[in-house]
């Protein structure tokens, strides 16, 4: 049975690895250019005071150039569609192909039984399908890693600089990759066990998964675990947005981008608090004139005698892996539920 599944499954795999090797060589190709740029870009040997202004020149000077930018993306891109399309053709395929076809018949009505060809479908093409993702992640990490390190000494200002919770980036790094692998398959089987047509199985597949991968950024991860809290000065802040009306003829948005006492963490909401630690967004009176809103950092400084501060909730940064381990054992929590299930319903007569 072993033998059966490989010599089915050999030209998926065949074709997976080709694709990984061409992705493999592309950044062999690039990464120890990038890689020097970074040594001599100054920030390994900076001091505190000049490593942002170091890091942001770095990731400039790449964004700038093109090459490296395009390659970025299309490597997050490639990571991102990869599970998606093992549950589309790997996964959609396996059950539902020996029903459309009749092959069924044939398969289980011989020396191996249905829960044997199933264990063995599962295992060898569920491995597989987790080895190219996370393959496909983990030379990712290794080319982006002074990308990343830039990132961590808080440059900012273009689209490369995107920390370790932003979406994109903990999507395509770490272990999450392999739990959506699994997902994605047994996704895929499970549908195509329900709908027992692969077309069909694929565009039901498709949707779901993209479902969940929208939902679980948005509403799921960052519930996972409680937020923090703290509050920062005004005068630490960076950006700021007026808009007309309200009180005194001005209303004030804050935005804080980081915490200068946890670089890297995951911001999740800010806004501007008084003394008392209540939500204000109307400027006061000695702060609207014309010569303190025309200038942001005597605005803040006047905000900031007023006892005006954000308040922050954020994940911090050293909860990236317990992130990280969480998600994906939620997915393969899920993997296993679906798989479960069609043994369950393969137990039963489909064909």
């Amino acid at each position: 049975m072993t033998w059966l599944t490989w010599r089915q499954f050999r030209a998926q795999a065949f074709t997976a690895t080709a694709a990984l090797a061409v992705f493999a060589v592309l950044l062999a190709a690039t990464g120890p250019h990038l890689a020097s740029l970074y040594a001599t870009s100054g920030i390994s040997g900076c001091q505190a005071t000049s490593c942002e202004h170091l890091a942001s020149n770095f990731l400039q000077q790449l964004y700038d150039a093109g090459t490296y930018w395009v390659l970025y993306l299309l490597g997050v891109v490639i990571i991102l569609l990869a599970p998606a399309l093992i549950g589309l053709f790997w996964g959609a395929p396996l059950i539902a192909r020996e029903l459309e076809t009749g092959t069924s018949a044939l398969a289980w009505n011989q020396s191996i039984n249905r829960t044997r060809w199933l264990a063995v479908k599962l295992t060898l093409t569920g491995l597989g399908a987790m080895a190219l993702t996370e393959g496909l992640s983990l030379m990712q990490a290794w080319w982006a890693a002074p990308i990343g390190r830039a990132v961590g000494h808080g440059a900012g200002g273009n689209n490369l600089a995107m920390g370790r919770f932003s979406s994109l980036v903990f999507a395509t790094h770490g272990i999450t990759p392999l739990g959506y692998a699994a997902f994605a398959f047994t996704l895929g089987v499970t549908a195509g066990a329900l709908i027992r047509r692969t077309v069909p199985a694929m565009a039901v597949t498709l949707a779901i998964f993209a479902a969940v991968q929208i939902a679980m950024p948005l509403w799921i991860r960052p519930h996972l675990f409680p937020a923090r809290h703290t509050v920062i000065p005004v005068t630490s802040l960076e950006s700021i947005s007026l808009q007309q009306g309200g009180l005194n003829g001005r209303s004030f948005t804050l935005g804080a981008e980081d915490l200068p006492s946890q670089p890297g963490a995951w911001l999740l909401s800010s806004g501007a608090v008084n003394a008392t630690v209540h939500p204000v967004s109307t400027t006061p009176a000695a702060c609207t004139t014309q010569s303190v809103e025309n200038d942001t950092s005597a605005f803040l400084d006047c905000l900031d005698s007023h006892g005006i501060r954000e308040a922050v909730s954020y994940q911090p940064t050293s909860r990236y892996w317990v992130f990280q381990w969480t998600e994906a054992a939620i997915y393969l929590a899920l993997a296993l539920a679906l798989a479960g299930y069609c043994f369950r319903r393969l137990g039963r007569r489909l064909s």
